[in-house]
């Protein structure tokens, strides 16, 4: 059995510490807290990894935010990934700073990134993992907003947080959803 586990972010340096990069940033802390490494292939840098008897690959899509479905629909049509063995991490400025959130399904609550992955895949029905921005931002700023780079007193807390999304992830893969949810969402 095999898991695709995509993390949304934008490739470029300019790119590399910013909000938006969220994503990113998990799977990169995921990635070597099990001691693998990105390989460039196409629509994505990738990792293949084992936990137990379970086989996952993380994705970092290089299509940018807006076209990430097409590294996902590539990746989990190559591998033979079922639906329900995808987890998308992404950034929300739905969810206070640093939270975290589990989700089996839902809208794209206006994120481009999830959006076309829907496109992409025909339905809404894949995990993602939200990690919170929060929207403490002047009115008109979103995108300056999630397009900045985290402050020294947020990378300090996002640190600790994105440990955790990693605890999450490996729950999602041996596991499952609901188990992951139970266990992480309440706290």
């Amino acid at each position: 059995m095999k898991y695709l586990i995509v993390g949304l972010g934008n490739i470029g340096a300019e790119y590399a510490k910013t909000r938006h990069n969220v994503g990113f940033m998990v799977v990169d802390a995921f990635a070597e807290a099990n001691n693998l490494t990105f390989q460039d292939g196409r629509y994505g840098f990738t990792a293949e990894g084992r936990l137990k008897n379970k086989q996952f690959i993380l994705l970092k899509p290089s299509t940018y935010m807006n076209l990430s479905g097409q590294a996902v629909r590539y990746w989990a049509q190559k591998e033979k990934i079922e639906l329900e063995n995808i987890l998308v991490v992404v950034d929300d400025l739905a969810i206070p700073f640093a939270q975290l959130r589990l989700k089996g399904n839902g809208s794209a609550a206006g994120h481009n990134g999830l959006k076309n992955i829907q496109e992409n895949l025909n339905t809404d029905k894949y995990a993602r993992l939200r990690v919170g921005l929060g929207n403490d931002y002047p009115k008109g700023k979103q995108i300056e907003f999630v397009l900045g780079e985290f402050s020294d007193e947020e990378k300090t807390t996002l640190e600790e947080r994105i440990k955790v999304a990693g605890e999450m992830i490996q729950s999602f893969i041996l596991q499952g959803i609901d188990a992951t949810m139970n266990a992480y969402n309440k706290k």
